[in-house]
């Protein structure tokens, strides 16, 4: 299972927010570069990055910063925040933005979606963040009548890559992952699903690796890792590819090597 670092966007620096709530946002540091080269160093094999500002106006605000990271570090970087038109999504793939994440325009303009997965396959990701089962959208700022499990379903058939899962419940709390919604929503769908909001130990992420067989390949990890309640390198480690129990170990010249 991949251990995805979140770098969250908000006027040009790296902020966490407490269940999406704008007013409630903390800044962990000023330079979201250092903060990227920061999880490449301890061995992410990919970034998550969200336009705070985008998400909420609709436009790619902090493009400059995303262009920034995408030249400093040398793995994958999937973007969200803001992304309606194709031409946003256009230009970030420009950039080398490796995934364009949807979350809006798919409940909003779901026939754009199937645009976009069609013209740039495997690169179009979509985000479903849920407020009691329910989507929301513009930032969390509304709530619609979708539910989660509906649109994962027809957002797989009109081509995403994958489907990121958040309970903006649990986002920035650190009380553990929603370990049911996401069985129920990986269990329905033929891609992936990357689940996102909640993780605050080592063990949520062993909770979440239990799931992989259904479907869950990745898992976001945010606050936790900002505020050292997991290591990211030891996270990697214990879940990752290369994680402890597929590794044997360094026995030296006992009897057991």
């Amino acid at each position: 299972m991949e251990v995805i670092p979140a770098i969250d966007l908000l006027d040009g620096k790296c902020v966490r927010l407490y269940q999406g709530d704008y007013s409630q946002s903390q800044v962990f540091d000023e330079n979201p570069v250092a903060v990227a080269k920061q999880w490449v160093e301890q061995g992410a094999t990919r970034l998550h990055l969200v336009d705070l500002d985008g998400a909420k106006t609709g436009e790619s605000v902090n493009l400059k910063s995303i262009e920034a990271i995408v030249q400093a570090v040398p793995i994958a970087v999937e973007v969200g925040g803001g992304l309606r038109d194709r031409t946003s999504v256009a230009t970030l793939l420009n950039i080398g933005v490796r995934w364009a994440i949807l979350g809006t325009v798919a409940v909003e303009k779901p026939e754009l979606v199937e645009q976009l997965c069609q013209e740039f396959p495997g690169k179009i990701i979509v985000g479903i963040d849920a407020r009691n089962g329910k989507v929301a959208t513009r930032g969390w700022l509304e709530t619609s009548e979708v539910t989660a499990q509906n649109l994962a379903q027809q957002m797989a058939q009109m081509g995403a890559a994958e489907i990121i899962y958040t309970d903006i419940h649990r986002d920035g709390t650190l009380q553990g992952p929603n370990l049911e919604a996401l069985r129920e929503l990986a269990s329905n769908l033929s891609i992936p699903v990357i689940a996102s909001g909640g993780v605050s130990s080592l063990t949520d992420l062993f909770s979440l690796l239990a799931l992989e067989p259904l479907g869950v390949r990745g898992a976001i990890v945010g606050r936790a890792i900002y505020t050292g309640d997991v290591s990211l390198q030891e996270a990697i480690q214990a879940v990752g590819s290369g994680r402890y129990q597929d590794v044997p170990p360094d026995l030296g010249n006992t009897t057991f090597a």
